[in-house]
């Protein structure tokens, strides 16, 4: 019974017994609580008391569920599993949540801003999936953090078969975010979610993109041509590297003692404040359409 709750709720052992454990003291507290509140009420029969009391616990069990949930750090759980349960009661339909996949080759800071902001809205999207390429990337340990599921992918089956396409779809995956990924996305992949991938990349397209061109080598060119701006491009991903449709450009200065390392510091802040909220707006416009 616990190993189907536990993949019911898709969360690891640990979670599991906090997560009873919070549903054992709330039920508790909830009973106190009620039986303090009926003891300052006049009413002495009994078939009104008992009914009276089990309106008082239905009333106050969400409430310190919630409260005991907080210092046993289950709270964002139960406020996602409060809502599902008062919008199965309530008859009303399940909004459509639009699932994600970020793709991602290392650390993982831009796909920890991504996840971050949809977890502070989840009617706009959700962070379902984490793609890897590289065994013990950083990224690996955020997804395993914030109970979020991983392919780590097998480069023969990435670019010469469907199997991923597969898996995206089985998992219902509706949009790809590249954060970082480093590996050329497959025209099969590509055709299979056209305008449902997104990118970003570290320069102002179409300037210093193009095979090859990532991280620190974009830096170091852009400053060998003395260029006095750069900046990031989101963008959709095509067949072709670094030219999809752009979606939007933010730019930063450039100062004479700029180095390629001062001036990823410079990128990295504008990845990390727009890109989350630029996937947003799009996900948000594609799923109306």
């Amino acid at each position: 019974m616990l190993q189907k709750l536990q993949q019911r709720w898709k969360v690891n052992s640990i979670n599991l017994v906090l997560i009873i454990f919070t549903l054992a003291l709330g039920g508790g507290l909830c009973g106190i609580g009620a039986r303090k509140i009926m003891e300052l009420t006049p009413v002495k029969e009994k078939i009104i008391w008992t009914l009276t009391y089990c309106i008082l616990i239905t009333l106050l069990w969400p409430l310190c569920v919630l409260l005991i949930s907080i210092p046993l750090g289950q709270f964002a759980f139960f406020k996602k599993y409060l809502l599902k349960l008062w919008i199965k009661l309530s008859g009303r339909k399940v909004p459509a949540i639009p699932l994600i996949a970020v793709f991602a080759s290392g650390a993982g800071s831009n796909a920890q801003k991504i996840i971050d902001h949809f977890s502070r809205d989840p009617t706009a999207g959700k962070v379902a999936l984490v793609v890897c390429n590289k065994q013990g990337a950083g990224v690996l340990d955020i997804a395993q953090h914030h109970q979020i599921a991983t392919i780590l992918l097998d480069k023969e089956q990435f670019f010469n078969t469907d199997y991923y396409i597969g898996e995206l779809k089985k998992r219902n995956i509706n949009f790809i975010v590249l954060a970082g990924f480093l590996w050329k996305i497959p025209s099969s992949l590509i055709k299979a979610y056209r305008n449902k991938i997104i990118n970003l990349h570290p320069s102002l397209l179409p300037n210093y993109g193009g095979k090859g061109m990532y991280g620190s080598r974009v830096h170091e060119a852009v400053i060998a041509a003395g260029e006095k701006e750069s900046g990031i491009t989101i963008h959709y991903v095509d067949e072709l590297y670094d030219h999809g449709n752009i979606i939007f450009q933010a730019t930063c200065s450039i100062d004479e003692t700029d180095t390629a390392d001062s001036l990823a510091e410079k990128i990295h802040l504008l990845e990390h404040q727009h890109y989350p909220a630029i996937i947003h707006q799009v996900v948000k416009l594609q799923n109306r359409s």
